[in-house]
């Protein structure tokens, strides 16, 4: 009985340290779009655009994709401005193009942030195959019915090559975020991907003038306003918003 009061005591301390914190916990709208398409056979979430609003708010746009495996039946759709927790914003703030989350043909839901197609669909027998190119390369190419598929995930004019895919599945898949590496040496998806800077169409790149610098200056500012009104309101005795994270990977 004493090891039951004293296992409410902890919880009920705890819950006033996070009250007189002043942090207010927030849904990510990636649950909520889960949530959404409980339904749907296949899914994918790819993070379309990112920025910092007028309102000093960090926000997203989402694409959307459900029946991908079916031309007929897909169907692909961009969210509004969504606003986001400040951790989640900056766990993500890499992934630009990036596939958030996954539901594949059998029903499993990935949240490891991959390319788009990489965790159901390419290397799938089911959907295509590995082709060599004239260079001796071996690449992935979706049979007829799935060429629509191509497009869809840029990979049309981004091949995916076994190499880099072999490295995916070996030491990313469900485990962490997989970016690739281009010929240049640098990333070849994500924020910073050469992939992403050439498909993207989303205005972020334009807003920030081509340049990532330019984006992660503008978080890096946001977070020190934050943390410095957090600092002034316990300062204080006030009640500021919570605000949490940094810049970088």
């Amino acid at each position: 009985m004493k090891q039951i009061q004293g296992i409410i005591a902890v919880v009920f301390i705890l819950f006033l340290t996070a009250c007189g914190s002043g942090k207010s916990w927030q849904k990510n709208p990636v649950d909520a779009l889960i949530t959404e398409l409980d339904k749907e056979k296949t899914y994918s979430i790819v993070l379309h655009d990112m920025d910092l609003n007028s309102n000093d708010d960090f926000v997203h746009k989402y694409k959307i994709i459900t029946n991908l495996d079916d031309e007929a039946k897909k169907k692909e759709r961009i969210t509004d401005w969504l606003v986001v927790p400040d951790d989640y914003f900056v766990k993500n703030q890499e992934n630009l193009g990036m596939e958030l989350v996954a539901k594949g043909p059998d029903g499993k839901i990935s949240k490891i942030p991959a390319p788009p197609g990489y965790a159901n669909y390419v290397g799938n027998d089911k959907y295509g195959s590995w082709q060599t190119n004239s260079s001796g390369q071996s690449f992935w190419a979706f049979y007829g019915q799935y060429m629509f598929m191509s497009s869809m995930f840029h990979m049309a004019t981004a091949p995916v090559y076994r190499s880099g895919y072999n490295t995916y599945r070996n030491d990313y898949y469900g485990r962490r975020p997989y970016y690739g590496t281009s010929s240049s040496g640098g990333y070849r998806y994500g924020t910073n991907g050469s992939t992403t800077k050439s498909t993207n169409r989303s205005n972020f790149f334009s807003r920030n003038q081509g340049k990532t610098s330019n984006f992660k200056n503008r978080v890096n500012s946001r977070v020190q306003r934050s943390r410095s009104s957090s600092r002034s309101g316990s300062r204080y005795g006030g009640s500021s918003r919570s605000r949490s994270g940094g810049y970088g990977k």
